[in-house]
């Protein structure tokens, strides 16, 4: 029963990406070939609300559902490693025309395809674990 909120979080999820239409193989390809604004201003979207919520955070000191104070540690600024994953995300994101959440909500969709693609996600995700230590980092 604990569960049902990320349940009910997922399905929000889910129809919020489906009406959105950014689980549009089409729309997707269509903002790689920089032919439409649509998935630019979802995304972009994203990245305000993101930034409102974690300057509200820092502002008022909020805790999370335990009470414990909300604490975000600097990144490393290596810029090469950022430029290098992003590249290897997008390339993958161009090709499948999904990212992981989506991902998802097309298999809800019935679209079975995205199964192979889930399997490729998780392969490299595997590899990565097996490979970190010999990475840099």
């Amino acid at each position: 029963m604990k569960s049902i909120k990320f349940i009910l979080a997922g399905i929000l999820f889910g129809i919020i990406m489906s009406k959105s239409e950014a689980i549009s193989w089409y729309r997707i390809q269509e903002m790689f070939r920089f032919q439409a604004f649509h998935m630019y201003g979802f995304i972009g979207t994203a990245v305000a609300l993101g930034t409102l919520g974690v300057f509200l955070i820092k502002k008022f000191k909020i805790r999370d559902s335990g009470g414990n104070p909300i604490v975000f540690q600097d990144k490393d600024k290596g810029w090469p490693r950022y430029i290098i994953g992003g590249t290897i995300f997008g390339l993958g994101w161009a090709l499948t025309g999904a990212c992981p959440g989506p991902m998802f909500v097309n298999i809800g969709f019935g679209y079975w395809a995205m199964l192979i693609v889930i399997f490729g996600a998780l392969v490299g995700t595997y590899l990565y674990g097996l490979l970190k230590n010999k990475l840099p980092h």
